[in-house]
């Protein structure tokens, strides 16, 4: 059991228990797997289920005392009452991207206290890459990691200073309406299309200025790679430039902006 006040050392667990789930998925991704659909028809694969099992049952031996809501459970209706601190749990994100074949899917663990993504990590196995960080430690890292394999050396990331054309990033397979008026009225002129949670990590690398996103996600979609932004001094912003929060009712989230040093004006009058 490792105790929530050893930060560090729950840090290297969950990033172990991402990278154990990156494995899993990757078994499945290379093997090919069937896909079935939830009640919403939302695509999820055996793959979303090993590694989802697999991450709880590492969380219950390392965490015992911190309830978790996984994406695969909360599915199936079974969702823990949470106080201060809890776990959202994404086994695959990007699943749309992972039955087409993609490479832009992650694994993604992350926790929240007192409304805030404070430790995150976030691996995509098809790009052998890891991401990770806490708040608390003012630390994010990111290292090379193919599935199955070591981890390379880490390598601290920190969010880029703003200072001539901003950079976006943002989603590849959903469309925002009022985002291209958001976007031009910022003098934002270079995009670049990525999926899932990297969105985050390409912002706390400083590859990329912010991620703007207009439409709904969930709270596990998010909290990871929020959780590396802020520990490599970004922010996540609501629809009215105020603090985004987690622990919402159905942890359902609105848009957001999620920022490293690009001041960005509020989301809202442009939403429709």
């Amino acid at each position: 059991m490792t105790d929530i006040t050893d930060r560090p050392a729950l840090l290297a667990a969950i990033v172990a228990l991402a990278e154990a789930g990156g494995d899993i998925v990757w078994r499945h991704f290379t093997a090919g797997c069937a896909v079935m659909h939830k009640s919403d028809e939302s695509p999820v694969t055996a793959a979303d289920r090993d590694a989802e099992a697999a991450i709880l049952a590492g969380l219950a031996v390392v965490a015992p005392t911190i309830p978790v809501v996984a994406e695969e459970q909360a599915a199936a209706g079974d969702i823990p009452a949470v106080a201060d601190a809890f776990f959202l749990v994404d086994p695959l994100d990007g699943t749309k991207e992972f039955v087409r074949r993609g490479d832009d899917f992650t694994v993604n663990i992350a926790l929240v206290e007192r409304g805030v993504p404070t430790m995150g990590v976030v691996y995509a196995p098809a790009r052998d890459t890891l991401y990770w960080g806490d708040v608390a430690q003012d630390a994010a890292w990111t290292a090379a990691r193919a599935p199955g394999g070591p981890r390379g050396t880490a390598q601290l990331i920190r969010v880029r200073t703003c200072g001539g054309k901003p950079c976006a990033v943002a989603s590849k397979s959903h469309a925002m309406p009022g985002l291209d008026e958001w976007l031009d009225a910022g003098g934002v002129s270079e995009r670049v299309a990525v999926g899932s949670s990297l969105k985050f990590a390409l912002v706390a690398c400083g590859e990329a200025d912010v991620y703007p996103r207009t439409g709904p996600t969930m709270e596990w979609d998010t909290a990871a790679g929020d959780a590396v932004l802020r520990a490599a001094g970004g922010r996540t912003l609501d629809v009215d430039g105020a603090p985004f929060t987690y622990g919402k009712p159905g942890y359902r989230n609105a848009g957001f902006v999620a920022t490293g040093g690009y001041q960005p004006a509020p989301l809202r009058p442009y939403l429709r």
